[in-house]
C-alpha cells in the first residue's frame, strides 16, 4: 500500500470574502468579521497542515474587473473574488504557524521586474524554510495593464516570451548564492564568502538584471513554480517550467487529454513528467449523509446572485457577457486578452450538458456533493485513470470546507491508500516529489 501513487491536495485561496463559488460569502457559516485579522489565515494554515495538504496558494489580480457592463459595480458590489489584502502580507504569518504546508502567491511576469520577484519570493522561501510557491501568470486583461500605467497588454506570444526571460533571470538570481555562502564565523570576522556569491548578468530581449541578489539561497534552492496555461503557448511554457499545474477541465476526458498533452510535451524537452503535478479544480460539499450534502449544496445554489455569475464569467472569458452570448463572437473580443483555460471550460460545459454557450456562462460551477466516501469515489476515479495527480480545492464556505475536508475526506482517502499519512519532507518540493 505504501508504494502506491499518492494524491496531492492544494487549497485555492483569495484574500477577500469570496472564493471560486459565487455568492458563498452570503452563507451564514462563512466568516466575515475577521476579513482583516491575521488569525483568519493562521487558522486556515493550521487546518490545511493538519489535513496534510501539499500547499495553499492565493489567486490574485491587479485590480477589480470592470468588464461586465463596462463597470466594476456588479463585481465589487455583489462580492466577487476580490483581493482586499495583498497576499504577500499574509503568507509570512501563515508560515509562522506551520512547518510543512507549502505557501503560494500569484505574481505577474508582465508587471513584476525579475529582481523584485526574485527578492520577494526568495525571502518568502527563506523564512518558510523552503515552502514557497510562485503561481506564475502573464496577465490576460487590459484593466490590469492600465492599473500599472500601460495602455494595454502586449500580445500573448510576447507575454510568454517575456515570462520565459523573467524565470530565467530569477533562476540565475536565486542560484547566485551557493548553499554554504553564509559563513557566520564570529571569531574570524567572516560573515559570508564572497567567492560563493555571483552576479546573474542576465540579458535577454525584454529582461536585464545584473545581481547578485541580496537574498541567500533557501533550503529548496528556489520556489516551486506553478502555472495554469491552457493555450498551446501556455502549455509549452508549463512543460518547461511548471511543477504544479492548476487546470479547470469540465470532464474526466478533458482532464485526461490535458494531462497527457502536458506529459508528452515534458518528455519531448527532456523533463521528467513525474516532476509536475497536474491538478484540476473541484468544488466539494461534504455531508455526513448524502441527503445532508445535497441539502447543503442546494442552500449554496439558492444564494447565487445571477448578475455576479455573469460578472465573474465576463472576467473569465474577457468579454462583456451582458451583450455577448455566442462563443463565435469572442474571437473578436479582447484581441490579445484572455485566458484560454476559462474559455475552454465554458465550451466544455456547454458540450457536456447539451446547452448553449449563453446558458453555460450563466451557470456557477457544479458542486461535487456527497458523503466523504462518495466524493472520494470521484477523486479516485479521475486519479486512477491518469486524468490528474491530485486536486485544487477551493472552499465554498470558509473556513468550514477545509475543516470538513480535513475531518472527513482526508481520512477516507488515507483508508484507500491514496493519500499521505504524514509529510515525507520538510520543503514543498520534497513533498511534491515524495508524497507518500
Amino acid at each position: 500500500m505504501a508504494d502506491r501513487r499518492k494524491m496531492h491536495l492544494v487549497a485555492y485561496l483569495k484574500a477577500g470574502p469570496n472564493f471560486s463559488y459565487p455568492s458563498s460569502w452570503r452563507h451564514p457559516a462563512a466568516t466575515l468579521d475577521d476579513l482583516f485579522e491575521p488569525a483568519r489565515w493562521e487558522h486556515c494554515a493550521r487546518v490545511l497542515e493538519a489535513g496534510l495538504f501539499d500547499a495553499c496558494f492565493f489567486a490574485d489580480g491587479l485590480g477589480i474587473p470592470d468588464l461586465y457592463k463596462g463597470s466594476y459595480a456588479d463585481y465589487v458590489g455583489r462580492g466577487g473574488q476580490l483581493t482586499l489584502v495583498d497576499p504577500m502580507v499574509l503568507l509570512p504569518q501563515m508560515a509562522r504557524v506551520t512547518e510543512r504546508l507549502g505557501l503560494g502567491v500569484t505574481l505577474s511576469t508582465s508587471f513584476t521586474p525579475a529582481y523584485v520577484a526574485a527578492r520577494w519570493l526568495g525571502s518568502l522561501d527563506l523564512i518558510s524554510k523552503g515552502r514557497a510557491a510562485w503561481n506564475v501568470v502573464t496577465t490576460g486583461r487590459d484593466f490590469e495593464a492600465r492599473n500599472l500605467g500601460q495602455a494595454g497588454l502586449p500580445p500573448k506570444e510576447a507575454r510568454y516570451d517575456m515570462a520565459d526571460e523573467v524565470l530565467e533571470a530569477c533562476d540565475a538570481l536565486w542560484h547566485g548564492w551557493e548553499p554554504d555562502a553564509l559563513v557566520l564565523d564570529r571569531v574570524a570576522g567572516t560573515f559570508a564568502d564572497p567567492d560563493k556569491i555571483r552576479r546573474a548578468n542576465y540579458e535577454g530581449r525584454y529582461i536585464r538584471t545584473e545581481g547578485p541578489l541580496s537574498i541567500p539561497r533557501s533550503p529548496q534552492g528556489r520556489p516551486v513554480l506553478m502555472q495554469a496555461g491552457a493555450s498551446p503557448r501556455g502549455r509549452e511554457f508549463a512543460a518547461r517550467w511548471a511543477e504544479m499545474i492548476f487546470c479547470t477541465p469540465a470532464t474526466k476526458a478533458d482532464a485526461l487529454a490535458f494531462r497527457s498533452d502536458i506529459r508528452a510535451r515534458m518528455q519531448a524537452i527532456g523533463r521528467d513528467p513525474d516532476h509536475c503535478a497536474v491538478l484540476p479544480s473541484v468544488t466539494v460539499v461534504i455531508g455526513e449523509t448524502e441527503a445532508i450534502a445535497r441539502e447543503r449544496a442546494a442552500h449554496l445554489e439558492s444564494l447565487v446572485d445571477p448578475e455576479l455569475v455573469l460578472a465573474a464569467s465576463s472576467w473569465s472569458v474577457v468579454a462583456d457577457l451582458s451583450r455577448i452570448g455566442d462563443p463565435a463572437a469572442l474571437a473578436g473580443e479582447g484581441s490579445h486578452q484572455g485566458v484560454q483555460g476559462h474559455r475552454d471550460r465554458m465550451l466544455q460545459v456547454a458540450r457536456q450538458k447539451g446547452i448553449s454557450f449563453a446558458e453555460a456562462v450563466r451557470r456557477p460551477r457544479d458542486l461535487l456533493a456527497g458523503t466523504a466516501a462518495q466524493v472520494a469515489d470521484m477523486m479516485e476515479d479521475w486519479f486512477a485513470a491518469g486524468a490528474c495527480d491530485g486536486f485544487i480545492l477551493p472552499p465554498t464556505v470558509f473556513p468550514g470546507t477545509f475543516e470538513e475536508v480535513t475531518r472527513l475526506l482526508v481520512p477516507e482517502l488515507q483508508r484507500r491508500g491514496l493519500y499521505r499519512t504524514a509529510y515525507a519532507g520538510r520543503t514543498l518540493r520534497e513533498n511534491l516529489r515524495h508524497p507518500g
